[in-house]
């Protein structure tokens, strides 16, 4: 019997899918500017950077100065009496400035939103990542804090914190992206670098008029709107919400006590109630009896606008000492709005201290109007380094500021409380 050899088995050819049609690249949009270069994008993102730099350190002073944390309320200095004032002139300004020079900076980046393939590595997927956060932060924290000078809220969250997370964000997005470009930054940063050079020579004349243009564009929102902070400039504030000149008793607020709602309370029911070592309380006649000091502080607002006024009434310290309370001792101020973010507010040592600190009865030259202050201002609180306009307060002194809760201070209609905790 003969066995026969088995036929070697020719290997199995692989099925083949069907091959997937191929789609054509698409029709990507050609432009036909020369300005669209590295040279360019590097001179205005030089400006861009410097704006986003003096607004990013100057929300931050002022998030800390508006809210500071239980242990940097005591050491924050009370000094200089207009510090407040030229941050948040500085902070307003350079935001508002920065809004030109970002779209100037947008139109020369945005034909490489059409590159194709709009991925060609991971790190040219980050990078193109980075620079999404980049922008989508800018347009964020630019627009919205524009808004937020003219108090306007078109959305859901908190404007405070979320544009404080979001100016991080932002800043975080800006060194990434210096980082990652530095490259071409230095070869493009002045008019002898060596990409520059490379650069058609035709388009200098060009680009020197667009720089011309986008610098007269930030001059001029800039002149338009300072005058609100820099009252030398007033007469060419424009644009600004605000003016150093106009509102009750000649100068800008946000809220009158009216607006508020507080003025149930009349100046014969009003009082003063110290509670500490020695408690008493005052009348608003008798508060008036007290040492009256006048000093010329300026009342400086988150928004941008300030303006500088004479205020008398008592000060902070003398009340303080009157019912017992320590040197050092911090001290809240509660206002008798039911609602607000600037409610409540916590007053350090080195305020409650200060000579400059008053518990303000009136405004100027004015004579004493109980009803007509509490009607338009309200009592106020003016300190040195920052202004707060409160309608009728409460305050509370204490060494350990934690030991208050919110709930134990709710406001109640009869006026003004201070309270000394051991």
């Amino acid at each position: 019997m003969k066995i026969r050899p088995r036929r070697p088995t020719r290997p199995r050819r692989p099925t083949r899918l069907p091959s997937l049609p191929r789609l054509p690249a698409p029709v990507l949009p050609t432009f036909s500017g020369r300005l669209h270069d590295a040279r360019t994008a590097t001179s205005l993102g030089r400006w861009l950077g410097v704006a986003i730099a003096v607004c990013f350190v100057t929300g931050v002073i002022s998030h800390y100065l508006q809210d500071p944390p239980y242990w940097l309320a005591d050491v924050l200095p009370s000094r200089p009496s207009w510090g407040y004032r030229v941050n948040q002139g500085l902070h307003v300004s350079s935001g508002i400035a920065a809004i030109p020079l970002l779209f100037a900076k947008l139109w020369t980046v945005y034909p490489k939103l059409f590159v194709w393939p709009p991925l060609r590595s991971v790190r040219h997927a980050l990078e193109r990542l980075s620079v999404a956060v980049l922008v989508a932060s800018a347009v964020f924290e630019l627009f919205t804090g524009l808004l937020n000078t003219v108090q306007w809220y078109p959305w859901p969250f908190s404007f405070v914190p979320v544009h404080f997370a979001v100016g991080w964000l932002l800043i975080g997005a800006l060194i990434l992206h210096v980082a990652v470009k530095y490259p071409e930054i230095r070869a493009h940063w002045g008019k002898r670098s060596p990409g520059t050079l490379e650069l058609p020579a035709a388009d200098g004349p060009d680009r020197r008029s667009l720089l011309t243009g986008v610098a007269a564009a930030v001059g001029a929102v800039t002149l338009t709107t300072v005058g609100q902070s820099f009252t030398p400039l007033k007469a060419f504030d424009l644009l600004a919400p605000r003016h150093p000149d106009h509102g009750p008793q000649g100068l800008p607020v946000n809220r009158t006590a009216a607006a508020a709602g507080v003025t149930r309370v009349s100046a014969p029911d009003w009082r003063l109630t110290m509670l500490g070592t020695h408690s008493y309380e005052l009348t608003l006649d008798e508060l008036a009896a007290l040492a009256q000091h006048t000093v010329t502080l300026p009342i400086a607002c988150v928004e941008g606008w300030s303006k500088s006024a004479q205020w008398t009434g008592v000060r902070v310290r003398d009340l303080l000492d009157r019912a017992g309370a320590r040197p050092g001792a911090a001290v809240r101020v509660v206002s008798l709005e039911r609602r607000g973010a600037y409610r409540v507010m916590e007053m350090g040592s080195e305020y409650a201290d200060d000579p400059l600190t008053l518990l303000a009865l009136r405004h100027g030259s004015l004579p004493k109007p109980h009803t007509y202050r509490i009607r338009d201002f309200g009592i106020q609180v003016v300190l040195p380094a920052i202004s707060l306009q409160l309608p009728v307060i409460r305050c509370f002194p204490s060494h350990d500021e934690r030991r208050i809760s919110r709930s134990a201070v709710a406001p109640r209609p009869r006026g003004l409380e201070m309270r000394d905790l051991p």
